[in-house]
């Protein structure tokens, strides 16, 4: 069955906001990461809207989502509190929340600081980078991609920030582009230059309330790829799992698994919300 997609904004404090409702059944808030938007989540939301109503947004500064003013820079705090507005705005109870990279940042301050939004949170492959042993030298990787976007713009500082992540290689077998995937791409080519300038280094900081976290009533089940291993983002997803002592799971395909594995992205993920 077809789910078609409605789109909706929202005024927030400082910004109006940008989201997409589709199916039916508990509220699936799926969130982001770095210069994508809602659209990169098509694919997924289509394969799992049969038993959930998903919504999927464009988080402030990206995209559809803009500032009542000039850019600023991305604050995790005001993130958070703008997705458990989209909670209480969209649901009448707590949600299950998908958090990819960036997003998954944003999920688990979401979810440390609104746990009575938030029935279980998947955290896919969070970029903590102050959680791994040799956190110094990737925060130093950070500073050149940087310096290089200063210097030379986004071209060259987003290559070396692939190179940096471990995501420079051929990319996974993938299922067809949807319409609308092929216009989100085009969207987040217009995001990379405020990703760059205001929102690297706020996500690449972001600390999880670990203490809160394991003390709190939110389920956090934390994500990796299943063909990410080594990459930076499979050894914070790790490292916070193990902090957190937390439940781990595998997902299909890579750090963007869910855009070229929808539907075996949306199995596994039905079976983790699920627990089983």
């Amino acid at each position: 069955m077809n789910y078609p997609s409605t789109s909706h904004t929202m005024k927030v404090p400082g910004a109006t906001l940008y989201y997409e409702v589709r199916g039916s059944g508990p509220v699936l808030l799926m969130i982001p990461g770095g210069p994508a938007d809602a659209g990169v989540f098509s694919g997924l939301a289509g394969c799992i809207a049969d038993r959930h109503t998903v919504v999927a947004y464009d988080p402030r500064g990206n995209s559809r989502s803009i500032f009542d003013g000039a850019p600023e820079k991305q604050q995790l705090d005001v993130h958070g509190d703008d997705a458990a507005r989209l909670i209480e705005t969209v649901g009448t109870g707590p949600a299950y929340v998908l958090g990819s990279s960036g997003g998954a940042q944003i999920g688990l301050n979401l979810a440390a600081r609104h746990p009575a939004r938030v029935r279980t949170l998947v955290a896919h492959e969070p970029p903590c980078i102050q959680m791994l042993p040799d956190a110094s030298q990737v925060l130093t990787a950070t500073q050149e991609v940087y310096d290089t976007y200063l210097r030379d713009g986004v071209r060259p500082a987003m290559q070396k920030f692939m190179q940096m992540a471990g995501l420079g290689g051929p990319p996974p077998q993938a299922a067809p582009p949807l319409p609308e995937a092929q216009a989100a791409f085009a969207r987040f080519q217009g995001n990379m230059d405020y990703f760059l300038a205001h929102g690297l280094w706020p996500i690449s900081m972001f600390v999880p309330d670990v203490a809160t976290l394991r003390a709190g009533p939110v389920r956090v089940v934390v994500g990796v790829g299943e063909s990410t291993k080594g990459q930076i983002a499979y050894r914070t997803a790790v490292a916070l799992a193990q902090k957190l002592g937390t439940e781990r799971a595998t997902f299909p395909g890579d750090h963007n698994g869910f855009g070229a594995r929808p539907e075996s992205f949306a199995a596994t993920l039905h079976r983790v919300l699920r627990g089983t």
